[in-house]
């Protein structure tokens, strides 16, 4: 299979330093889905789910993995730093592919947004007299002076970051069960939620799938690295994304099996903050006011990190292609990060994040809507490319798994808020006016 490296524009285009292996990959997407993950949404899940919240996570997983596939497939063709933008770039034309660029971009610029909202939502729980605000700013000077020196200092402290994450969920896990057979929810380990007839709704479970979906991404954000993978193996990338997705839903169907038992006639009063209430109540105060330091912390600080590597990736590479201003591919002289586009995606997600600090629910749905609708010209791509123009014949993979991957999208979308929509259709509806007028000028690139 023909492996293909987009580099559009002058001969002198700026390129990433190859400096990452396959565990490096596997870590930086561990790091961006978090083990942490259900626990920032468990109560969102929960309410939409109506308990049901396992299966909400099982049916997340599933829906992820056509999408995976389908990146997986791309990636053994495609090399680009811009993702699912050089994926349906060069499978459907540069009009589609700078759509999925701008799509994506609303995800992966409003992740670091919900991750700093997040890491205030948990020091506030600790410290209310202080405002959000300074948290989600401080957040973000952090994770911008530790990107600013290169992928190889962030894989570092990805790796650090996981093995605490990893390390102290078990632990959490550990006394759940044994409060658990204190009696404390449903006394014990039960299949109540993964069904439950008198629980069941589908209009809410697809809700709680929609936002259980937000948990999973991260395996995308591998795609991101493509440039800067060392070797010539293209099949690293394709096994990063699906060993990502595979480990992140054993754990969180683990969690979501233990802690849906133990949820299980307890109330909360705030879902942003379910998790650390549920643990104070469950374990002792002492455990839900670790947890919020931990996730304050430790989740806050290290997790953003992969987030802003990611949407600084895609902005250079469609710098690069000009399909935005040129200077967001600029390098680093020294460190040889795209560092005009970190600067700009900071200060948009810290404003966002601003602006949102007191609507979390909501910023997880318009982070989703963007994912979604780059997923769904994501699979449209590998239809188009591998089954229609190069007949490849392989239906299960070119064919059956875009379809369902498809399927699925629609369906997640469904379920999401009335607010997630209409501003995911303005931020669609901008981008189609702004690339439009790109094409009328029969140019794809813009002038510099």
């Amino acid at each position: 299979m023909q492996q293909t490296v987009l580099s559009e524009g002058p001969e002198a285009a700026p390129q990433l330093r190859r400096e990452l292996t396959y565990v490096d990959l596997l870590i930086y997407g561990l790091a961006y889905v978090s083990p942490f993950a259900p626990l920032q949404t468990i109560g969102f899940v929960w309410n939409a789910a109506n308990g049901l919240i396992l299966l909400a996570y099982v049916l997340g997983a599933v829906c992820m993995y056509f999408t995976a596939k389908s990146y997986a497939v791309m990636t053994e063709t495609v090399t680009s730093a811009g993702s699912v933008y050089g994926f349906a770039r060069y499978a459907l034309g540069p009009f589609a592919g700078f759509m999925a660029g701008w799509m994506v971009l609303l995800d992966y610029l409003l992740i670091p947004s919900y991750i700093y909202v997040l890491m205030a939502v948990a020091i506030s729980a600790l410290l209310p007299q202080v405002d959000r605000a300074i948290w989600i700013i401080l957040l973000g000077t952090v994770t911008l002076s530790i990107n600013w020196f290169g992928v190889t200092v962030t894989s570092r402290v990805n790796l650090v970051s996981v093995t605490l994450q990893i390390f102290f969920i078990g632990g959490l896990l550990i006394l759940s069960w044994m409060a658990l057979h204190r009696g404390l929810g449903n006394g014990g380990l039960t299949l109540r939620p993964l069904y439950a007839p008198g629980l069941f709704h589908p209009s809410g479970i697809f809700a709680a799938t929609s936002i259980c979906v937000m948990s999973f991404l991260g395996f995308d954000a591998i795609s991101t690295l493509g440039e800067e993978v060392k070797g010539n193996d293209k099949r690293v990338m394709g096994r990063a994304i699906i060993g990502v997705l595979v480990l992140s839903a054993m754990l969180f169907a683990l969690m979501a099996w233990i802690l849906g038992n133990l949820m299980s006639g307890f109330a909360f009063k705030d879902a942003a903050a379910a998790s650390y209430d549920l643990t104070a109540w469950a374990i002792g105060p002492w455990a839900g006011a670790l947890l919020a330091w931990v996730t304050a912390t430790l989740v806050g600080f290290t997790n953003a990190l992969p987030m802003q590597v990611g949407v600084a990736r895609v902005l250079f590479a469609m710098g690069r292609d000009r399909q935005l201003p040129r200077s967001l591919s600029a390098l680093h002289p020294k460190y040889g990060t795209p560092y005009i586009g970190m600067l700009v995606t900071t200060a948009i997600s810290l404003t966002v994040a601003l602006a949102m600090r007191y609507a979390m629910d909501e910023l997880v749905s318009l982070v989703n809507f963007g994912a979604l609708t780059a997923f769904l010209l994501l699979h449209i791509s590998v239809i188009t490319l591998f089954w229609v123009r190069r007949r490849s014949g392989q239906w299960l993979v070119h064919l059956v798994v875009p379809l369902l991957g498809i399927a699925v999208v629609l369906a997640v979308m469904s379920g999401m808020s009335p607010l997630a929509m209409t501003l995911g259709l303005v931020w669609l509806a901008v981008g189609l006016v702004y690339g439009l007028a790109l094409r009328q000028r029969n140019r794809n690139e813009l002038s510099i």
